[in-house]
């Protein structure tokens, strides 16, 4: 189920799917946590999708209805950095993608993976938020 622009009741029911990719579960998990149910007042609710592997992750993307995806570029054995740069040249109109780098100093490869954002590890849940907000948004409307 994709976001979608309604009003009134459809208001209630509308979500947002999230994709959160990682081999590791404690990734997924904390990304889940730092977002929450909802990444912020003015956005729908998240529904997520756990995806961890990339062959998981390409089935997917592939069948649509991912709003945003959050890429683990320290998954093993294939990181989400060039998982995303496949992505983004394979799938037309490719949602919004985070990416997890290992450390501020890799923001070279997150923009060679032409992801949307990216947030370092060790993560912040406030980061994690408000970049998974700021790509809700440009969904959203």
């Amino acid at each position: 189920m994709s976001a979608t622009h309604t009003t009134g009741a459809d208001e209630a029911t509308r979500t947002l799917t999230v994709l959160v990719y990682s081999h590791d579960v404690d990734t997924r998990t904390a990304v889940r946590m730092a977002v929450g149910r909802r990444p912020a007042r003015d956005l729908p609710r998240v529904e997520w999708l756990e995806c961890a592997t990339p062959a998981a992750v390409i089935s997917a993307m592939d069948a649509g209805g991912i709003d945003l995806a959050v890429f683990d570029g320290e998954a093993r054995p294939h990181g989400g950095l060039g998982l995303c740069r496949q992505l983004k040249n394979e799938i037309y109109r490719c949602p919004p993608v985070l990416v997890l780098i290992g450390r501020p100093q890799d923001s070279w490869l997150a923009a060679w993976s032409q992801a949307d954002a990216a947030v370092p590890h060790p993560l912040d849940p406030a980061a994690v938020a408000s970049a998974v907000a700021e790509l809700a948004r440009t969904v959203v409307g």
